[in-house]
């Protein structure tokens, strides 16, 4: 592939650094007749090489430009996520920097290829960390925040973990960012990440010292100064012991730890949250999740003629088995 390139990138790369324009043009042609001969693998090496020196250039717009067509190449060929295949848009992702729209615009492409061509539904779990890990690095959190979520790494679940606990030090309350932890891994079903954040998270989170820890099976609740955080933690650890409808007492442990916490307000009884928790609720303890009242019909046809909500269809919703929580 190096020697069928290296016309094109001979021609190309010494251009970039007095005429970047010029460069870009003849990236784009070079690659277009390749794709048009199928010769798949030399376009990308070609895309590639130029768009990672046009954006050592300091060339955004031009570099992520091709950045995009070498991912359209990629779709072409059906190239499957790999450690190469990734590598080279980790890279370029690097390279791109954080001003302006183009490293989001390359990010969000990238993922979408890795959702078609890789394993996961949610997008390459191993792109998702390094995105979520670069994002972090440059203090946008709200921007890191869904790739870590998203790639349900264990290691992604202690880089979360450390990020709340610097973003909650800047405002917010502990047991928030706790919540927006083992949330969404509980609903994807991801125990083992939500245990390894909320065990990293919580010790960061300062101590009751007038509270002993508290034993559950093999394992312990640190009680710290903050409830919601406590709650967030046996919530993780009464999940992992659920079978289902086969476990009543898990169950009802489960009912009654959220009804306990709720009680108190604050957070945990916002309208979301409590939806969230019965989503999981459903998922671990097969416990239905409230539908809402039937409406009259006649009062349904008038509100929809006169510009009223349409009544929602109910989601068909999944139930992990016990053997998903191993």
């Amino acid at each position: 592939m190096a020697s069928s390139s290296s016309r094109a990138l001979n021609a190309i790369l010494p251009q970039i650094a007095t005429a970047p324009y010029e460069a870009h043009q003849k990236a784009r042609t070079f690659a277009s007749r390749y794709v048009k001969s199928g010769q798949y693998d030399t376009a990308i090496d070609v895309l590639f090489q130029s768009a990672r020196e046009l954006l050592k250039n300091g060339q955004a717009g031009s570099g992520v430009d091709l950045a995009t067509f070498l991912l359209e190449v990629y779709e072409a060929k059906g190239e499957v996520v790999s450690e190469e295949s990734r590598g080279r848009l980790t890279q370029l992702i690097a390279l791109t920097g954080s001003d302006g729209a183009w490293r989001k615009t390359l990010i969000d492409k990238a993922v979408a290829w890795s959702v078609k061509h890789g394993e996961c539904p949610a997008g390459d779990q191993d792109l998702h960390h390094y995105i979520g890990q670069l994002l972090y690095k440059d203090g946008a959190f709200d921007a890191a925040e869904p790739h870590l979520l998203a790639s349900g790494t264990r290691d992604s679940a202690r880089l979360l973990a450390e990020m709340f606990t610097v973003w909650s030090a800047q405002g917010g309350t502990a047991g928030a960012f706790a919540l927006r932890g083992i949330i969404p891994y509980l609903q994807n079903g991801n125990i083992l990440a939500a245990r390894t954040f909320i065990s990293r998270f919580t010790s960061g989170v300062p101590k009751d010292p007038t509270t002993p820890n508290v034993p559950v099976g093999s394992d312990e609740v640190v009680l710290t100064k903050d409830q919601v955080v406590n709650f967030a933690q046996i919530a993780v650890l009464t999940c992992q012991r659920a079978q289902g409808d086969k476990n009543k007492l898990m169950m009802e442990s489960w009912v009654r730890l959220c009804g306990t916490y709720q009680s108190r307000g604050g957070v945990l009884a916002l309208p979301d949250v409590r939806a969230a928790l019965n989503e999981i609720a459903h998922l671990y303890f097969a416990i239905p999740v409230a539908r809402p009242q039937q409406g009259n019909p006649l009062n349904d046809m008038m509100s929809s003629l006169f510009g009223g909500p349409p009544k929602q269809q109910q989601p068909t919703r999944k139930l992990l088995s016990p053997r998903a929580l191993d």
